[in-house]
């Protein structure tokens, strides 16, 4: 399994940085957000949040995105764009 190139956490919740290559070998980035739980005595993850988990989701992704924005290259993170699930 590939580690991380950074992770953000805030409390349970965090966002993980990988690094990725294209076939003609140009590296990008993604980002998992993910969020930790206790199971008796193990550990495990999950990609659901609850409302009060919502707003450390925003902000370790905000880190994230500025992060891979720095990374490659970005003076600014992309502006956001609105989707049909916006509305």
């Amino acid at each position: 399994m590939q580690k991380p190139e950074k992770i953000f956490r805030i409390g349970a919740v965090s966002a993980s940085v990988f690094v990725n290559s294209t076939e003609d070998g140009r590296a990008f980035r993604s980002v998992s957000l993910q969020r930790s739980f206790k199971n008796g005595e193990e550990w495990k993850t999950a990609s659901s949040f609850a409302l009060s988990e919502l707003p450390s989701a925003v902000a370790v992704l905000q880190m994230a995105m500025s992060h891979v924005a720095e990374r490659e290259g970005q003076s600014e993170p992309m502006e956001q764009t609105a989707t049909a699930a916006d509305k």
